[in-house]
């Protein structure tokens, strides 16, 4: 496998992604708590099934030790998302699978104050010019609800191919939610993402 020991950070300007740390909880719940309505809808939540399985919602030191387990392990690369110094969301590469298939999906959040400005889109353009550069993957995914029009405002900006549609894909917001599924593609962006979004107007 070709990946760069973690941790990595990536910067543009303003924009940057790092390690999720332990002594980000205080920021990071102080952000949480303030998006708690503007995050609600788009947020993963356990099912019943899970519920009576004895899955447990993680505690923030917890998520950010199992983060940092899977990606020395080569499974996920967990950051938090940056502007000007602090942490303001986060965006996630996970499922990282090796092999012949050499693909993984992108999440990511960030604080509604700074919603709109282009910095998510500079953010997952860095993440994927970063998994199919350095990492030499081959697909890349970003999974979205239809009515997340935020988010469908992204992948719009970084020109990814919409795919087609996943029937209850993912458990959001109490109940199973059909997503829309975006694709990036190694090759597809000869140039790298940042540079097409260095060139758009926000």
């Amino acid at each position: 496998m070709a990946m760069r020991p973690w941790p990595v950070t990536l910067a543009l300007g303003d924009v940057g992604l790092r390690p999720l740390r332990q002594t980000d909880a205080r920021r990071w719940r102080e952000v949480r708590r303030r998006n708690a309505e503007w995050l609600r809808p788009w947020e993963a939540t356990l099912p019943m099934e899970g519920l009576t399985s004895g899955d447990v919602v993680p505690t923030f030191s917890m998520m950010v030790r199992r983060l940092r387990r899977e990606a020395r392990e080569g499974r996920v690369l967990p950051w938090a998302l940056t502007y000007q110094g602090d942490l303001v969301g986060q965006v996630t590469v996970g499922g990282i699978t090796w092999g012949s298939l050499r693909s993984a999906y992108i999440g990511y959040w960030i604080d509604q104050d700074l919603a709109g400005r282009g910095i998510t889109p500079t953010a997952v353009a860095m993440a994927l010019d970063y998994c199919f550069e350095d990492l030499k993957l081959h697909r890349i995914e970003i999974n979205i609800r239809p009515e997340n029009a935020a988010s469908l405002r992204v992948v719009e900006k970084l020109g990814l191919r919409l795919e087609g549609d996943r029937t209850s894909y993912l458990h959001i917001d109490g109940q199973w939610r059909d997503h829309l599924v975006f694709v990036a593609m190694a090759g597809d962006f000869p140039e790298g993402l940042t540079s097409r979004v260095a060139r758009q107007p926000h």
